[in-house]
């Protein structure tokens, strides 16, 4: 028995420098004069190509006339570019449509009949993206650096 008491003072001691070195290199990244416009910058990158990537900004979700003009939009733009072939686009905009719908799993079981099935597969697969959207920006905003 008396083997494993070194070895959990020695792991106790591990954790302990672990720590230290966690909060030495955190104190140094935030002091560092640049940390806070390296961050706007990246923080603007994201917003930049999330926004060229085709996903529009979601609208207030409080805001039931701004929801309902959104969904009808992206529902609209979204068959339109799924006519023209822009199978990609076409899908982000019925995802966005999607994230702010009252009766998602309506709204999915009509696309499910009147999608192609590889087009449907799209659709689903980029489901979980948009969820994280509606919490991200959210996070973002609290995220800013004291």
């Amino acid at each position: 028995m008396m083997g494993g008491k070194p070895s959990a003072i020695a792991a106790g001691v591990c954790g302990a420098i672990f720590i230290g070195y966690c909060i030495y290199f955190d104190r140094k990244r935030r002091s560092d004069p640049n940390f806070r416009t390296r961050l706007r910058e990246r923080r603007k990158k994201q917003r930049a190509a999330q926004n060229k990537s085709g996903l529009a900004e979601l609208p207030d979700l409080k805001d039931v006339a701004a929801v309902q003009k959104f969904f009808l939009d992206e529902i609209q733009l979204g068959e339109e570019l799924l006519a023209q072939g822009d199978y990609e686009k076409g899908v982000d905009h019925l995802t966005n449509a999607i994230a702010v719908c009252g009766q998602p799993q309506q709204l999915l079981q009509v696309l499910q009949q009147t999608l192609p099935p590889p087009v449907f597969q799209m659709l689903l697969t980029k489901l979980p993206t948009i969820s994280q959207r509606i919490v991200s920006p959210q996070s973002l905003e609290e995220d800013d650096v004291e």
